[in-house]
């Protein structure tokens, strides 16, 4: 009994140490997005390939999708399905708002539908990717 106990109480820390760093990681990812998404980008010099913006919300939303699905996923109450769910509204939502917010109040960016569909092409990758690898370690919680 003591020795069932001890391993339940390793358990629930070892959770807790993995929710931590990955609320710390989505943070921070998210406010890289962020900073990135709304900084006048006027000075730098430009890339000239086709699209190229288009690869990088794809790229943010991607990353930005996968590290909120692993901070859900280690909540108690979440199963896979509620936490790729969770990470795509988050996903969607943050990216409709910096896109209304590029608009509206900043004066060297503006949004962009095709920028939300790339958000959404990103996000929608991200769990498609996750739940392939869920399904090759056969993750049955979907």
């Amino acid at each position: 009994m003591i020795l069932m106990n001890y391993y339940q109480v390793k358990l629930t820390e070892n959770l807790s140490a993995h929710k931590k760093a990955f609320l710390w990681l989505a943070l921070v990812w998210t406010t890289i997005v962020t900073v990135f998404c709304l900084i006048n980008f006027n000075e730098l010099p430009t890339v000239k390939v086709d699209n190229f913006d288009k690869l990088g919300h794809m790229t943010f939303h991607f990353g930005l999708t996968i590290l909120w699905f692993l901070y859900y996923k280690f909540q108690k109450e979440n199963t896979s399905r509620r936490s790729l769910i969770k990470a795509f509204l988050f996903s969607f939502f943050y990216g409709t708002a910096i896109e209304l917010i590029q608009t509206f109040f900043t004066d060297t960016r503006s949004g962009d539908v095709f920028d939300e569909i790339a958000n959404m092409i990103g996000s929608l990758i991200a769990i498609l990717v996750m739940i392939l690898i869920m399904k090759r370690n056969n993750a049955k919680t979907l």
